[in-house]
Order: C-alpha cells, then sequence, then structure tokens
C-alpha cells in the first residue's frame, strides 16, 4: 500500500479515492459535503457462512482506498445475520465462523499491505442483542410491510418456496446497524442495492438518519454467473492450495476474443489490477508466456488488455496462467498463516467435515413361504363355523 498521503489531500482527491471503482453511490452531495468538513466515518459487513473466496479481494481494495483517503473504517463480523439467513450458519456454528472470518480478512488485508491499526472490527452480536437495538427491531416490525422486508432481502438473503420469518428479518437488522455502529456510510457489493434503499426509507421514519451508501461491482464466478460460496465451481477458496487454483483457473469459461461474460479476465479488472495500484499508484498486470510466442507483456491499464484479448492478441491459455500465478502470490501469505496447528484447529471446528450418513440395511423379504418354526392352521369345515355360531 502507498504511504498516508491524507494531510496533503484536498476534500476533492478524497472523494476520487474514495469513489473510484465503484459501480454506484446514492447519496453524492450529502458526501462532498461531509468530506468539505471533516473525514467520514463507514462500515463493510459479511455475514460468516460459507468459507470466504477470492472476490473478497475486490472489498478488501476498496477498504485500502478508505483508509488512504482518511475515513475510519468498521468490519462487522454479522454473526446474527449468518444464522439469520436462512440457518447458512447453524446456531452453534455461528462463533466460530465469525473468528475464522475476522483472522481470514485480516490475512487478505496484510497480504495486499493494508495497516490493520487503522481499521475497527464489530461483532454483530456485541449489541444487536441488547435491549435497545431488540426494541429498535421491534419498532421497525412495526412500520415495515413484508412486501418491502421480501423485496429488500432478495439478491442478498437465500431465497426458497417455504421461507422462515428470519430472512424477513434480516434488512431491518442490517439497516439498525448503521445508526448503532454510528457510522456515515455502508459500502457493501451492488447486490445490496435493495437493503440500502430499504434502509434510506425506514430510518427517517425511526427518527435516524439516512446514510451514504457505495457499492462495488459483483465479480463473475469462474464461469460467468455471480461467484458464490455455495457454488464450488464457481469460485477459488482462500486456502485453495496452488495446484488447486492451477486448475480451477484452466476449467474457468475464458472463450476467446469474448470480453462480455469472461470471468477470468473481470477478476483481472476487478481484483487483480487495483490490488497493483495500491503499491505505488501504478497498476500493472503481466501477461506471461515464453519468448517463442512474443515473451511477457506488461500492461499499465485494464483497456489494452481487453483490446488486445478481443482481438485476439492474447491466448486464453497465457491469460490463465498469468492469473493463476498472481493469485497464488495473493494467497501465499494467507496459507503460510492457517498452517499453525490453533489455525487448523478453528478451520475444523468451523467448517467440520459433514459426517457420513450410512444407509440402513434392507433385509430381503421371503414372499409365500411359512417360517419354519411354525404351520398353517388347518381351515374349519364349514359345519365347525356354523357349531360355533349362536342364533
Amino acid at each position: 500500500m502507498s504511504k498516508d498521503t491524507t494531510v496533503q489531500m484536498t476534500p476533492e482527491e478524497k472523494l476520487k479515492l474514495i469513489t473510484r471503482n465503484l459501480q454506484e453511490v446514492l447519496g453524492g452531495e450529502e458526501l462532498k459535503k461531509l468530506l468539505a468538513e471533516r473525514d467520514i466515518s463507514l462500515y463493510w459487513g459479511t455475514a460468516p457462512t460459507g468459507k470466504p473466496h477470492i472476490a473478497y479481494f475486490l472489498a478488501m481494495t476498496k477498504i485500502a482506498d478508505f483508509l488512504q483517503a482518511g475515513c475510519h473504517v468498521k468490519v462487522l463480523i454479522a454473526d446474527i445475520h449468518a444464522f439469520l439467513d436462512n440457518l447458512k450458519s447453524p446456531i452453534e456454528l455461528v462463533k466460530l465462523r465469525a473468528q475464522y472470518y475476522e483472522q481470514i480478512v485480516k490475512c487478505m488485508l496484510k497480504s495486499i499491505g493494508v495497516p490493520l491499526e487503522k481499521l475497527e472490527f464489530v461483532i454483530g452480536s456485541s449489541y444487536e442483542l441488547t435491549p435497545e437495538f431488540t426494541m429498535d427491531n421491534y419498532k421497525l416490525a412495526s412500520c415495515v410491510t413484508e412486501h418491502d422486508a421480501k423485496k429488500a432481502g432478495a439478491e442478498v438473503v437465500k431465497q426458497s418456496d417455504s421461507p422462515p420469518l428470519s430472512g424477513l428479518l434480516y434488512p431491518g437488522m442490517q439497516a439498525l446497524d448503521e445508526h448503532y455502529l454510528g457510522v456515515d456510510a455502508q459500502f457493501g457489493g451492488i447486490d445490496q442495492r435493495k437493503i440500502f434503499t430499504f434502509a434510506e426509507k425506514y430510518l427517517p421514519i425511526l427518527g435516524y438518519k439516512k446514510r451514504i451508501h457505495m457499492m462495488n461491482p459483483m465479480v463473475p464466478g469462474l464461469q460467468g454467473a455471480k461467484m458464490s460460496s455455495s457454488d464450488p465451481d464457481s469460485k477459488i477458496d482462500l486456502l485453495d492450495s496452488k495446484k488447486s487454483v492451477k486448475t480451477k483457473i484452466n476449467k474457468a469459461f475464458c472463450e476467446e476474443g469474448n470480453v462480455e461474460t469472461n470471468g477470468v479476465l473481470m477478476f483481472v479488472k476487478h481484483v487483480l489490477f487495483p490490488i497493483s495500484s495500491l503499491r505505488d499508484d501504478k497498476p500493472e498486470f503481466v501477461v506471461e508466456r515464453p519468448e517463442k510466442y512474443g515473451g511477457n507483456t506488461v500492461y499499465s491499464d485494464y483497456e489494452s488488455l481487453e483490446c488486445d484479448f478481443a482481438e485476439k492478441k492474447v491466448h486464453p491459455g497465457d491469460l490463465k496462467n498469468s492469473v493463476s500465478s498472481a493469485i497464488n502470490i495473493l494467497l501465499d501469505p494467507i496459507r503460510e498463516h492457517f498452517e499453525q496447528p490453533e489455525m487448523q484447529k478453528l478451520l475444523a471446528d468451523a467448517y467440520p467435515a459433514p459426517k457420513a450418513v450410512s444407509k440402513p440395511v434392507k433385509q430381503k423379504k421371503k414372499h409365500n413361504k411359512c417360517p419354519e418354526d411354525r404351520t398353517m392352521p388347518a381351515a374349519e369345515s364349514v359345519e365347525e363355523k356354523l357349531a360355533g355360531t349362536t342364533i
């Protein structure tokens, strides 16, 4: 990460750094107004459900930008939300997964050179179980319609034909987080937009101010769709081995000349280029290839790489090899940290291996055969039956 230049930065320069690479900002004028007066505070939240994957680096690069711009940044480990989201994290595992998430997020930030002393980590249950928060949650429930709650969580909360009530509480609690964390803004992915607009509508009803909302684009998965923890074919885990990373990237959809639905190319755009710019403000990505095929090519901006790929000057195989190398460099310090025995135990406890379900052995049925230890009773004659009948 580049040197702290917040003292020399003007409000305009801070605004540019805060908003670069974002897809959308709600409350842009308020952001300008606040920056003219002081540095802002904001939070980024993550629910400890499935294991984090490499797309989380997109949020880490923006956290680095916020810190460099002088923002006070809080990282919320939303443990209660993880449980509420259709039981993605069983209640007995939530605390362990919250610990795992805090460790993995810190490792990611360290791997890209972000100083942790400027960050504040908060566990959601530390304030979401207080009487004050609970009462506000009830107040919110009294004025939020089922339609609005369901709509707000449509892109984030797991959907099903018969969803539990907990999914309807999720958006309201996320809205209240903004007030109880005492921040000016919330940062998240563009998939959070409906929850953000929900918060802007309902917080003022409780007498709380409307916050600024900043959104990152979503990183496509390796097969073109959204990168998701629940889809192993779409993602690379942060603790995957070097061999596994290379294998997954080699299997990724990366059609020659296709720059529209190309998860590998999009990862370079949204993650690798921004990370490289953190070091000395000069983004760089190297496409590695043998000398007989032209040797390495250094790109200082994504647009040039995209243009060459579209014109088939960059082969998908060379792009994949280069991306695999870059990812493994990012993951090396994370893998090393989790080789420690206490981290191995935390990982095993937070994500225990599923228990093998033994199938009951079916007993073969013998049809039309009388058991050897008993014989069929002799049939009564008609006379015997009549003799025992009383008229």
